[in-house]
């Protein structure tokens, strides 16, 4: 399972689906019609393919439940206000990269005595003025 080796090795997964309701994509469909500047989104197979929204939504499920793990959850997110979906998605980022708990590297005492002697320098680094 490649999820679980990235999992192991420290990486953190996060799967998103944005979840757009049927009158949503209906609405952006014809947005992109009326819209000279978005006709080239639209394709004939969207409609087509949104004739099948039920059977894409029971696929969507399933795979979504087969697919989510411990290590590498789905988050369901409802996508029909943007701003709203985009604000969720970055909350469950900022949340999971307060978990990892990061911190700065300690710096060696060695390397803090260093420090302690270039700040005198950059204090006073004009002697002969």
């Amino acid at each position: 399972d490649h999820e679980k080796h990235l999992a192991r090795n420290g990486t953190v997964i996060l799967k998103f689906w944005l979840n757009v309701s049927r009158n949503e994509q209906r609405e952006r469909f014809l947005a992109r019609l009326d819209d000279p500047a978005k006709n080239w989104k639209f394709s004939a197979g969207d409609v087509k393919e949104s004739a099948l929204w039920k059977d894409y939504m029971h696929a969507y499920e399933e795979a979504l439940n087969a697919t989510s793990r411990p290590w590498a959850p789905w988050y369901a997110i409802p996508a029909d206000d943007k701003p709203y979906m985009r604000l969720q998605v970055a909350e469950t980022i900022v949340e999971s990269l307060k978990s990892l708990n990061l911190q700065f590297p300690a710096v060696p005492e060695k390397q803090r005595d260093k420090n302690a002697a270039m700040r005198k320098q950059l204090e006073n680094p004009y002697p002969e003025d």
